[in-house]
C-alpha cells in the first residue's frame, strides 16, 4: 500500500504552523451534527475559530458576516449541495479566493473532477482524521493570507 504524500508537498506550497492557527477562521457545512462536531473538536483543539453550518443556505448567510479563511464542505446535502454551495461562493468576486474543500464519503474520480469543476480547492474523503483536517488548514489558511496581502 503506498503512502500518500502530505498536502502541502503534494501541492508544493508552505504551511503555517500549529501554533499560527489561532486567528484562522474554519467553516464546517455539513447536515450531519456528527461530522459537524467531530471537525469542530479537532479544529478548536488547535485554536481555530469555527464557524459551523448545517447546509448551503445556512453556509451562505454566515459567510458575509464572518469572512473564514478556509471552508469545508459535504457534497451530500438536502436542499443545496455542496457542488452548488461551493460554486456560488466561488462566483462571488468577495469570496472567490477563499479556499473550499470538498468533503465526501465518495472516493471517484467523477466526484473530484465535479469539484474542481465548480472550484473546489481540495477534496478530502470521510472520514477524515483531525491530522488530514488541520495539514488542509494550515496549507490553505497561508494561501488565504498570502492572496489577502496581495489584494492589499
Amino acid at each position: 500500500m503506498s503512502q500518500q504524500k502530505p498536502i502541502h508537498e503534494t501541492l508544493n506550497q508552505e504551511k503555517l504552523a500549529l501554533d499560527q492557527l489561532s486567528d484562522v477562521k474554519v467553516m464546517v457545512i455539513d447536515d450531519s451534527n456528527t461530522i459537524r462536531r467531530s471537525a469542530e473538536i479537532f479544529l478548536k483543539t488547535s485554536g481555530c475559530q469555527v464557524i459551523l453550518a448545517e447546509d448551503g443556505f445556512d453556509a451562505l448567510a454566515k459567510i458575509s458576516n464572518e469572512h473564514p479563511d478556509v471552508i469545508f464542505v459535504d457534497i451530500m446535502m438536502p436542499r443545496l449541495d455542496g457542488y452548488q454551495t461551493c460554486s456560488l461562493i466561488k462566483r462571488n468576486a468577495r469570496y472567490k479566493n477563499t479556499p473550499v474543500i470538498m468533503l465526501s464519503s465518495k472516493d471517484g474520480l467523477f466526484d473530484r473532477a465535479r469539484g474542481r469543476m465548480v472550484g473546489s480547492d481540495q477534496y478530502l474523503t470521510k472520514p477524515f482524521t483531525q491530522e488530514t483536517l488541520l495539514e488542509a488548514v494550515q496549507v490553505y489558511a497561508a494561501q488565504s493570507r498570502h492572496n489577502q496581502q496581495e489584494a492589499e
